[in-house]
């Protein structure tokens, strides 16, 4: 037998163990996991962003876990188990590739992105839109969404056009601004945003990978600006903005020198 196979089923024994015999676990309900799993999920994207790989392999068990023990309550309430899922991944995944298992020919990833989407409407959703989770971070769901409806052709045809959508929508937000209209500022700066994102897309960037690793980058600067203070026995409340630039300076040179 596979040792991947084994693994599995020693996994879905323990998961029977627990959930008869672990208080904590009898207890759990979808509705309970559900928070456990998204704090999961972020964690094996920390670990990804990281390059923590021992990390990782930690962060993909502990997801294991959670898929199975869903599938555990599944299987109490008579409504999916463990078979039922799989089968019904296999064949959703068969259906979505007929460039492999059938009869059609597509042989780019862009060509297969259009396909999937054409295929899904066939299932039976009513829009191109309908698989982007409502609770997506707001980056992540402007980027997917952008993505769906690349895939039935609704997109720019270069990224110049983008980019003069980025600076059509930054002058719009400057006469909202002028206008003083809260509710107008908000609606411009998030197009702002959406058609930034769009443009990261052309480019071949994925804007929450990169404001994530911006974000890591300030924070890491700031902290060593902070340390260079202390050694220099500044009281970092007492400084103005000039003098935090000085070792914001020096802390961005070490780390040039650090690299």
């Amino acid at each position: 037998m596979d040792p991947s196979l084994i693994a599995f089923e020693r996994l879905l024994n323990i998961m029977d163990d627990l959930r008869e015999k672990c208080p904590w676990d009898k207890k759990q309900t979808l509705e309970t996991l559900r928070t456990l799993t998204i704090e999961e999920t972020y964690e094996l994207a920390d670990a990804i962003s990281t390059n923590d790989l021992p990390a990782l392999k930690g962060e993909i068990g502990d997801l294991f876990l959670h898929l199975v023990f869903y599938c555990k309550i599944g299987s109490e309430q008579k409504v999916f188990d463990v078979e039922s899922v799989l089968n019904a991944i296999c064949d959703k995944l068969i259906f979505r590739h007929p460039h492999i298992y059938g009869d059609i020919e597509a042989n780019t990833e862009e060509e297969v992105k259009a396909n999937w989407e054409k295929l899904k409407l066939k299932e039976g959703k009513k829009s191109v839109l309908e698989g982007v989770p409502t609770s997506l971070p707001a980056m992540v769901k402007a980027m997917r969404i952008q993505e769906k409806v690349k895939g039935i052709g609704f997109d720019w045809d270069t990224k110049s056009q983008v980019w003069d959508k980025v600076q059509e929508e930054l002058g719009e937000l400057q006469e909202a601004e002028a206008s003083n209209d809260k509710t107008e500022i908000e609606s411009e700066f998030g197009d702002v945003l959406f058609s930034l994102i769009n443009y990261a897309r052309f480019i071949g960037v994925n804007p929450e990978n990169v404001l994530d690793k911006t974000n890591q980058k300030f924070k890491s600067r700031f902290q060593t600006m902070e340390t260079l203070m202390q050694e220099a026995n500044k009281n970092i409340s007492e400084m103005n903005l000039s003098e935090m630039d000085v070792f914001w300076d020096k802390a961005k040179e070490l780390e040039k020198l650090n690299k």
